[in-house]
Formats: C-alpha cells, sequence, structure tokens
C-alpha cells in the first residue's frame, strides 16, 4: 500500500523500479466513469485502508495524540506509548463485547 490516495506516474514509476506491485487506489477519468475491475480493486484497497486508518484516527481524535517534540527517539516513543494505549483500550472494549456475547 502506498501513502498516497490515488496513483501518479511518478509514484507508478517508483513502485515498479523497486520490483514491488502497486496497491495504490485508481482515480476515475474526467466525465467518464471508473471502470468495474478499477471499482472492484478500490473497493478491495479500501476495507484494508479503512482498517489501518481507524487507530490513527482514534489516537488524534479521542486520544487526542499530538507529536510536538524534539527528536525523533521522543516521538517515536510518544507514538509506541500510544500505541499501547491504544492497544488496552480495545483489549478492554473486545472482552467486554465477548462477555456481553
Amino acid at each position: 500500500m502506498g501513502d498516497t490516495a490515488y496513483r501518479s506516474r511518478k509514484n507508478e514509476k517508483r513502485i515498479a523500479d523497486a520490483g514491488l506491485v502497486s496497491k495504490v487506489h485508481f482515480r476515475r477519468p474526467p466525465g467518464k466513469a471508473l471502470e468495474p475491475r478499477h471499482q472492484q480493486a478500490n473497493a478491495a484497497r479500501s476495507k484494508v485502508r479503512s482498517a489501518v486508518e481507524y487507530p490513527f484516527a482514534e489516537q488524534k481524535s479521542h486520544m487526542g495524540l499530538f507529536v510536538r517534540t524534539i527528536g525523533i527517539a521522543r516521538a517515536t516513543a510518544m507514538i509506541g506509548i500510544a500505541n499501547i494505549a491504544f492497544n488496552m483500550k480495545r483489549l478492554i472494549f473486545l472482552q467486554r463485547a465477548a462477555l456481553a456475547a
């Protein structure tokens, strides 16, 4: 998966030069419909993307994560602690859901 919403020639070339297969979304041509095979590919990629984006959104909005540190080591530590807190919060949620079922 690329960290970009849509394809560009530059990104596709970089991905191909690295010997990888592009998993970046297809963009609809102006004034035309997106091909059905591209719609299916985008739908499959969106499932993965939404699952990956959820923790980031949760940490930024509900947990108030804002990295404002000097140095990569401190930023890494801060993000790591936020990830641990998110995982613990998620575990509690899943355990409660299992007990309720």
